[in-house]
């Protein structure tokens, strides 16, 4: 075991931005925090380091090369294509992430996203505050349609864990649930009916989706595909952006190939001024929170020391590693 480990923490803002405590990391070694860290200053950060904790820091071969003390990277988050694995397969590095800690959390932004799209709660309240209620003839009025969740159709594409929770969501409240998963024998649920892909698409009232990215499916929500669904669907995006092709979204949103959208991730993030969904009245956006209510980032927080403290007893957890 290293006695008092040199730990290094390149990125930590987006985990914890003040309202969390590191003083369970800080007790197994000495312990360095950033906020962020740029690429230049990766090196100069991390050179006397033998544990790294990155949640968005990209390590590459050529970072890895240069970094001969390091023995160990946490990532603070379920996904770690930022580090190259292969290149720390060769150099012995353990690598390991935290998986489960936001389901809850992200099953509940995407009902949020989907209600504050039917529902359309803020729109109305600022009509109140603009004192269109105060004005009206009626006791009651509204906006718009406002349609009910239950009897719609909610398609899940990817029934993992953050899948199964918002499948759990959406029976509660009433909907009809259809999945197009990798693995439906061994994840199946009661209430959801698996379909293939395109059945999936022609059939959701509400299609949302939480499938890992590959190479496979990069680009999979394209112009072909959403012109397969209901022009009165609404699209959620949870997951990650590339999973959608977003001038082709743009395109559908913008002629009535689809009602609305609702994404939580970009392709690039965070987005440049001019991306292609900004400004698209029917496409609802958020800064990547999802995961971020602070119950999941406490749990993320103990995951990431329970990984530090196992790795320093020899026994690492959640490795995604080959160790030789």
């Amino acid at each position: 075991m290293l006695q008092m480990p040199i730990i290094t923490v390149l990125d930590g803002f987006t985990l914890n931005p003040g309202d969390l405590d590191w003083q369970n990391l800080q007790k197994l070694g000495k312990v360095t925090l950033y906020d962020r860290t740029p690429p230049e200053e990766i090196i100069a950060r991390s050179q006397d380091a033998q544990i790294l904790v990155v949640n968005k820091v990209k390590l590459t071969a050529e970072l890895l090369e240069q970094l001969p003390n390091l023995q160990c990277i946490c990532v603070s988050a379920t996904g770690y294509n930022n580090v190259d694995i292969a290149a720390a397969n060769a150099r012995n590095i353990v690598v390991c992430n935290v998986i489960g800690y936001s389901t809850t959390a992200v099953a509940q932004h995407v009902f949020a996203m989907i209600l504050a799209l039917t529902n359309k709660v803020q729109l109305h309240h600022q009509s109140v505050q603009e004192g269109d209620w105060t004005n009206c003839s009626d006791f009651s009025y509204s906006l718009s349609t406002i349609p009910e969740l239950a009897d719609q159709t909610m398609g899940i594409y990817g029934l993992g864990r953050i899948g199964q929770k918002v499948a759990d969501l959406a029976l509660a409240f009433g909907m009809k649930v259809i999945a197009h998963h990798k693995h439906p024998v061994r994840d199946a649920k009661e209430g959801v009916r698996f379909v293939d892909f395109t059945t999936l698409l022609q059939e959701s009232d509400v299609l949302t989706l939480h499938a890992p990215l590959t190479a496979q499916n990069q680009g999979i929500i394209n112009l072909s595909n959403l012109k397969l669904m209901k022009p009165t669907a609404i699209l959620v995006n949870t997951g990650r952006g590339d999973l959608i092709q977003e001038e082709d979204l743009k395109e559908a949103l913008q002629t009535n190939l689809l009602a609305a959208a609702a994404l939580d991730v970009l392709s690039t993030e965070p987005p440049a001024k001019d991306h292609v969904l900004l400004g698209i009245k029917n496409c609802l956006l958020t800064p990547h929170i999802a995961w971020a209510s602070q119950p999941a980032r406490q749990r993320l927080m103990n995951d990431l020391v329970d990984n530090v403290v196992a790795f320093l007893a020899g026994q690492p957890t959640n490795v995604v590693t080959q160790r030789k």
